[in-house]
């Protein structure tokens, strides 16, 4: 993330490399939460979310950190998420308003069929598009590639995402688990063509994985690039 911390009462918050978002240095992610462990769906599953989001929220999280692959099915815990919230908002528009919450989701892992995964301009567009229904949202503030796409070139990919950007799907688009050469291709091909450049990395990052964060990544986080980061881990 940024340099520059703010505090509020129960948690800080860093700038998201040039994106001037604000996120706390915790973020509630939902990748094990629903659908891989207990299955949780249905009025169960909406009811425990509930239960979760309102104890980090009032503990100062504003980030909660999606995908289109998590949940058993695929997306299920956008959609569970999706339903907490309208609820949640219906019952504290203040500590839930949509302005104050930085929502991601990635996109890479969609469906079994052969177009609904990786990062072509097809997929980014359908996928981010049913992302959005399930999350009941007009538009998410982080935009993350889950993975490179070795099947489609970086400056399809760059375009794509800088599709999403303008059309106000996404407010900013990153990466996940791409390497430092990648991450400053794709930004250099924004830079000459105009477009949307990467702007954030979540890569794993815990005392068993360093090396990748510590020395790879390290250019990237000063200019030109300022790269901002999320970390997911250690699972």
């Amino acid at each position: 993330m940024g340099d520059a911390d703010e505090q509020s009462e129960h948690m800080y918050y860093r700038m998201m490399g040039n994106t001037g978002i604000q996120v706390s240095v915790l973020s509630y992610g939902f990748w094990a939460t629903y659908g891989i462990k207990d299955r949780l769906s249905g009025e169960e599953g909406v009811k425990t979310a509930k239960e979760l989001m309102s104890i980090v929220r009032n503990a100062g999280v504003n980030c909660f950190d999606h995908a289109e692959a998590y949940g058993n099915p695929n997306g299920e815990a956008e959609r569970i998420f999706g339903i907490a919230l309208k609820e949640l908002q219906e019952e504290d528009p203040n500590l839930w308003r949509r302005s104050d919450l930085v929502i991601t989701t990635k996109i890479f892992w969609g469906g079994s069929g052969v177009n609904e995964s990786g990062l072509s301009l097809k997929h980014c567009r359908e996928g981010l598009d049913k992302s959005l229904s399930r999350l009941q949202l007009d538009y998410v503030d982080l935009l993350f590639c889950h993975r490179p796409d070795p099947h489609t070139p970086t400056s399809t990919v760059v375009r794509s995402m800088t599709q999403m950007v303008r059309s106000g799907r996404a407010t900013a688009w990153g990466t996940s688990e791409w390497s430092a050469q990648q991450i400053t291709e794709a930004f250099w091909i924004a830079k000459s063509e105009g477009l949307e450049p990467p702007q954030f990395e979540q890569p794993q990052y815990n005392m068993l994985h360093r090396n990748r964060f510590e020395s790879e990544y390290f250019p990237i986080f000063n200019p030109p690039y300022n790269i901002g980061t999320t970390i997911w881990s250690p699972a």
